[in-house]
């Protein structure tokens, strides 16, 4: 059962972003031949103005445009779009994941609670307490710096190393200001003995929303830079996984309760729309560099021929990187 609703919420990421390609090739006149979910054999299709298939492999899916890879002249060819409405149609998959992410956010932190810099509650005997903190306190900065989410106290207070820290607090609209020392835990983390107060509002969910998938963007971009330059912590091939190492990862997570699914599920789907940002061949990324040294060049396209050979060979490259993956998460699995 848990295999199923990993297969089903791996369709379903992949849906969200074929959607924004087809819902804005349709918004720009773009003729869409096929609209598929999945790879390989077809297992149903419905045709109309385009054709909706559902293919055996749930592993990916595609969009199929008029004069996308090939030369067209007709009116409602991908080709004869300008570079604007081509490049919206581009930016729709991955920014269609993006708001998906955010979308499964706002109900988790609704369950969950939203962490906000208020503190609910300050241990007694702690060098809070002793400080003169008390429960209620809006922490504004922390050295000056100012902290917008509950992470950013701890990381703060983290990266203090054990030196004193000048809290600047409100408590009821009088501006504080109060030094602390903080201690070591057992977990070898640096604190000063603060609970965060939880609330449970449509509004505070948005703005959490909001912060944690634009912290975790942050931490993709420079993921991404590790990959690149080879410093990834681990290794590449260990900190990477496929479609496989995912819908495990979803089983395992669906065994814990629908938040935890939800959550993996605004993970996945994050990294699908950032990876696909990448200026590669065969990515969406790289067909908006294409866009825009046509840009550049005043206008003037680039052979459809040279550049579909470009997205052949990056597919090309593309798969065989999967399948090296793909046998990394089945040595994993074993």
């Amino acid at each position: 059962m848990t295999i199923i609703v990993a297969i089903l919420l791996f369709g379903l990421i992949v849906f969200i972003h074929e959607l924004g390609h087809f819902l804005f090739a349709k918004i720009n006149g773009v003729k869409v031949h096929e609209f598929a979910i999945g790879m390989g054999p077809k297992l149903f299709s419905i045709k109309k103005d385009t054709e909706y298939s559902i293919r055996l492999l749930p592993l990916g899916g595609f969009v199929s445009m008029e004069g996308e890879d090939e030369e067209s002249k007709s009116p409602r060819s991908f080709g004869e779009k300008s570079i604007l409405q081509r490049a919206s149609i581009i930016f729709a998959g991955p920014f269609f994941n993006i708001v998906f992410t955010i979308i499964l956010f706002i109900p988790i932190f609704m369950f969950i609670g939203a962490q906000t810099t208020t503190l609910g509650n300050v241990i007694e005997n702690g060098p809070a307490y002793d400080a003169g903190v008390k429960s209620g306190d809006f922490i504004e900065a922390i050295d000056g710096k100012k902290v917008d989410t509950w992470q950013d106290i701890i990381l703060s207070l983290n990266n203090s190393d054990g030196s004193e820290v000048k809290l600047s607090i409100d408590r009821n609209g009088e501006d504080k200001e109060i030094t602390v020392t903080p201690e070591k835990n057992d977990e070898g983390r640096y604190v000063i003995g603060i609970e965060t107060k939880v609330e449970r509002s449509i509004f505070s969910s948005i703005k959490n929303a909001f912060v944690t998938t634009w912290d975790m963007t942050k931490q993709m971009v420079i993921f991404l830079g590790q990959l690149v330059t080879g410093t990834v912590p681990g290794g590449v091939s260990n900190s990477v996984t496929g479609p496989l190492g995912v819908i495990n990862i979803v089983s395992e997570a669906a065994k814990v309760g629908i938040i935890n699914v939800m959550y993996i599920g605004a993970v996945i789907s994050l990294n699908l729309g950032i990876i696909n940002l990448v200026p590669l061949p065969a990515l969406d990324g790289g067909r908006l560099l294409m866009l825009l040294i046509e840009a550049i060049r005043g206008g003037r396209k680039i052979d459809p021929n040279k550049e579909a050979m470009i997205n052949i060979v990056g597919l090309s490259a593309l798969m065989l990187f999967m399948v090296f993956i793909t046998y990394k998460d089945i040595l994993r699995l074993f």
